[in-house]
């Protein structure tokens, strides 16, 4: 049995050094467009909810935001029942910003779908404002959980 390292090794691609964070979806009916293949709005949209994920727990705060995503081209789709595996990595860290990198590939007929080189998230306080985080690389061992800036008390 392989596992999706050896996978992506034999695919040339390897993840290992590139790709931190992932998850996975299963392209259902909904996600569909009006030639059977996926909605690439749907893609975009569970790319910026992950990357989202992605920024909250590396910078610590709710309130990450979207502030750019670079150029999009979709090289190829998936169909219904598919499982796509979507990949995030760190590539920079601002004083207030996160700059990620973006890959998305279809499990079943391990094709790439997309690269988006450079997504950057801002982290704001309470007033919208940038925030400066004081992080210069990413966290392996855990995740920075917010505990400030509108985090919730229970």
């Amino acid at each position: 049995m392989t596992t999706s390292k050896d996978s992506a090794v034999a695919d040339g691609v390897d993840d290992g050094e590139r790709i931190t964070f992932r998850s996975r979806r299963w392209v259902r009916p909904e996600d569909l467009n009006a030639h059977g293949t996926l909605f690439g709005g749907s893609l975009l949209r569970w790319i910026d909810e992950e990357a989202a994920i992605y920024a909250i727990l590396q910078l610590g705060n709710p309130r990450a935001v979207t502030k750019y995503i670079s150029e999009i081209d979709f090289v190829s789709s998936a169909l219904q029942g598919d499982l796509i595996e979507m990949g995030l990595r760190a590539t920079a860290f601002g004083r207030t910003s996160l700059t990620m990198r973006a890959e998305v590939r279809n499990m079943v007929t391990r094709r790439s779908i997309l690269t988006i080189d450079r997504i950057v998230f801002v982290s704001l306080d309470d007033d919208g404002q940038p925030l400066p985080h004081g992080y210069t690389d990413t966290t392996y061992d855990r995740d920075r959980l917010p505990t400030s800036a509108g985090s919730r008390t229970t």
